[in-house]
């Protein structure tokens, strides 16, 4: 379980605290393995303060992980911590100049009630994943990240009148993938978000031969689907959030006086017990290994 951060990165402690090895580029070049190099397109609000969330699932894995934390020209990160984002992010055109990249993560954002045309970035995301589908072994969309995936399929998402908001079981659809094929029949699933793709859409483009569905909610629809070609994996729902990130975001709402987010379902607000952790570990790992097998191939 490693990770290479810098010595001075802001949550090297805390990952240390959780049992991560930590180390630098340094150690890492003399260690003579080459690491896994993913790409992390963070567009969550506070970035910096999200990135705990990736980099503890994703160091879980007996794989050295090289985090490259991705930035956007065209958006103007109004609450992260711009030194932050001066010191460890970089544009996409540089990252992958410097060497390739093995895998690409793409964060969610509070944009899904907005039409994708409407996003001030869009354009720049559309460049950085036409460019993933071609010379990155897998793509990974989480929430948002995951609608952004599937519209580059041409896959059209629906607006809710109310937030899917809340903790919920979820079913295995195929124990033989290599992603989901260990993890349970059904575990519990973090959603957070005003929109979505209905069941009828997405059986319609799986019957077309586009997408594989993987996992299904009785009230969050199919949550975890890829592409055929399994360039694109999308993940609807929160998997590396932790309980307190869903009553910090109830919270939020609540200030704010929005109707339309309910208490998050399954999950006492005032005693939050995180119930989906080894779904989101395991998940992280299989993804990891998956990217790692062809490049180990073709070393």
């Amino acid at each position: 379980m490693s990770v290479v951060l810098p010595n001075e990165h802001r949550h090297r402690g805390e990952l240390e605290q959780r049992g991560v090895l930590c180390i630098s580029e340094e150690e890492a070049n003399r260690a003579d393995i080459r690491p896994l190099r993913v790409g992390i397109l963070n567009i969550m609000p506070k970035g910096e303060t999200y990135e705990p969330y990736l980099l503890f699932p994703l160091s879980r894995t007996i794989i050295q992980i090289e985090p490259v934390w991705i930035r956007l020209h065209s958006h103007s990160y109004k609450s992260t911590d711009l030194d932050h984002l001066d010191l460890y992010y970089d544009y996409f055109e540089n990252a992958i100049a410097r060497a390739p990249l093995d895998g690409l993560v793409v964060t969610g954002a509070p944009v899904e009630e907005m039409e994708y045309e409407q996003v001030s970035y869009w354009d720049e995301i559309t460049t950085i994943l036409a460019f993933a589908r071609q010379n990155i072994t897998s793509t990974f969309g989480i929430c948002w990240g995951g609608l952004a995936l599937a519209k580059m399929l041409g896959i059209e998402k629906e607006m809710y009148n109310q937030k899917l908001f809340g903790v919920f079981e979820t079913r295995n659809l195929d124990r033989t993938h290599p992603i989901t094929g260990d993890l349970d029949d059904v575990f519990w699933c973090v959603q957070s978000r005003h929109s979505g793709i209905s069941d009828r859409v997405l059986e319609g483009e799986r019957d077309r031969g586009k997408i594989n569905l993987l996992a299904h909610s009785n009230h969050g629809g199919y949550t975890i689907f890829e592409s055929a070609d399994r360039r694109f994996l999308m993940h609807l729902g929160h998997p590396e959030y932790e309980a307190h990130r869903l009553v910090e975001e109830y919270r939020r709402d609540a200030s704010l006086g929005r109707t339309d987010v309910p208490l998050p379902a399954n999950l006492d607000v005032d005693n939050p017990v995180n119930r989906w952790r080894s779904h989101g570990l395991e998940f992280f790992t299989q993804w990891v290994r998956c990217i790692y097998e062809p490049t180990s191939r073709e070393a």
